[in-house]
């Protein structure tokens, strides 16, 4: 996360969450089983292929502050 910097509010897809372009260090399988267990916020869906999160939530896991 060195050269671009996490959006603070609005949607993000997964590309965006997922290193090496995102600040979460996991694979996509271990990422949804994640949001399956609720360890990782819920998805929305946007329309048949776009999927996205809330970028406060994610923002909240990586800094720490998931249960607000």
């Amino acid at each position: 996360m060195d050269t671009v910097e996490f959006p603070r509010t609005g949607f993000v897809r997964l590309s965006q969450i997922l290193a090496p372009a995102g600040p979460i260090p996991v694979s996509k399988s271990t990422w949804w089983q994640g949001v399956k267990e609720g360890r990782f916020p819920q998805a929305q869906k946007l329309g048949p292929r776009t999927t996205v999160w809330k970028a406060e939530d994610v923002r909240a896991l990586f800094e720490g502050r998931a249960d607000e």
